[in-house]
């Protein structure tokens, strides 16, 4: 968690002590198959009973089938006339959104508004952070007004673990610096079980900058979780062996890396991240390990292709992957609709995907 040590951007200095950024996350310092039909006598019973939602490591595997049960549930709604419902109606959100974002961004937005909520957009170039507030003052701001939930994504590990210990709204992760992105780990979760029909038992590799991105530690957690066998691939930079200790494999052989899986979860760059070149150049990347063409003839006949987007075409993709048949990028990006507004829904005290059943 971040503990207070004295004065500093987030309202105090931060103190890390959420264990798995000791362990799995750099310091701020270093900063084709059909989908499935399910009908709605398979749905379980409901395993949630939490006011936040911070990261994937703390749930357990029980907690993320539901939450991904509940979004199967609201996928069928969009898929109606009238596709809202008024589950959060007369709650107000706040997407405070200090990190630079357009799918998360859109996607929470339009969740929403299809649960009927209030909502206020952050922006942090327009805000009273420009004349030095703390982020713990403006979330206290907000609060005042009766603000319910506040979706964030800010560049500093742990700030929502921070404000959620501060107030007494709802916390949602949209990404914390280099350690988490719950949202993204659950919507990846789900298309792969909407495509496969299961998690549990497949290879899955996950192949480009690991040790940057909060993605690929979010999918690890939830993947492992859920009985997936993870591979780890990319530069030895960017692929350190401790990821072994989260339950992975760990390989730099990208050729075997992607001989194997039912699922190659592509990853860019994370450029802004970096504090320092970890390899030669781009063009050297792309050849070393980019998905193109001639390395997809060497996948399984059935393997699938994700990315959590933004995607490098021409770097860790080639546009005829990206865009081929094989890719469920677009899907991915459907899909996280639903997703956030099951988690919404139950960080409201919804009652699982019986309760959007009903």
């Amino acid at each position: 968690m971040l503990e207070q040590s004295g004065g500093g951007a987030l309202g105090t200095k931060l103190r890390c002590s959420i264990p798995c950024l000791r362990l799995h996350v750099l310091s701020l310092d270093q900063s084709t198959a059909s989908p499935l039909n399910y009908s709605a006598t398979q749905l379980p019973r409901m395993n949630w009973n939490r006011k936040h939602l911070l990261d994937i490591e703390s749930l357990t595997a029980e907690e993320i089938l539901t939450v991904l049960d509940t979004a199967r549930a609201f996928k069928a709604v969009g898929e109606r006339a009238i596709k809202k419902v008024p589950a959060l109606r007369g709650k107000t959100v706040v997407n405070l959104f200090v990190e630079p974002s357009t799918r998360t961004r859109i996607s929470f937005e339009l969740a929403e508004q299809r649960l009927s909520a209030d909502i206020i957009n952050f922006t942090a170039e327009a805000s009273s952070f420009k004349k030095g507030e703390t982020l713990k003052d403006t979330a206290r701001n907000l609060e005042a007004l009766n603000a319910d939930f506040i979706i964030m994504r800010h560049s500093a590990s742990g700030a929502p673990h921070f404000l959620a210990r501060v107030l007494a709204a709802s916390v949602i992760n949209a990404g914390d610096g280099a350690h988490e992105h719950p949202t993204q780990a659950l919507l990846d979760a789900f298309t792969i079980r909407e495509r496969k029909g299961k998690i549990e038992g497949l290879n899955v590799t996950i192949l480009g900058d690991i040790l940057y991105s909060r993605v690929a530690r979010s999918n690890i957690w939830a993947l492992t979780k859920l009985g997936a066998k993870v591979t780890l691939c990319g530069p030895s930079t960017l692929v350190p062996g401790v990821f072994e200790k989260m339950g992975c494999r760990v390989t730099y052989n990208v050729e075997e890396a992607i001989r194997e899986p039912d699922i190659i979860n592509l990853l860019r760059i994370q450029h802004e991240r970096q504090r320092k070149t970890m390899f030669p150049s781009i063009s050297e990347y792309a050849g070393l390990f980019g998905l193109n063409r001639a390395r997809m003839e060497q996948t399984k006949p059935d393997a699938l292709i994700m990315h959590p987007g933004p995607i490098n075409r021409g770097v860790e993709i080639e546009s005829d992957v990206a865009d081929g048949r094989r890719s469920l990028i677009l899907e991915q990006v459907t899909n996280g609709l639903a997703v956030r507004m099951a988690v919404l829904f139950l960080v409201n005290g919804g009652k699982g995907p019986q309760g959007v059943a009903a």
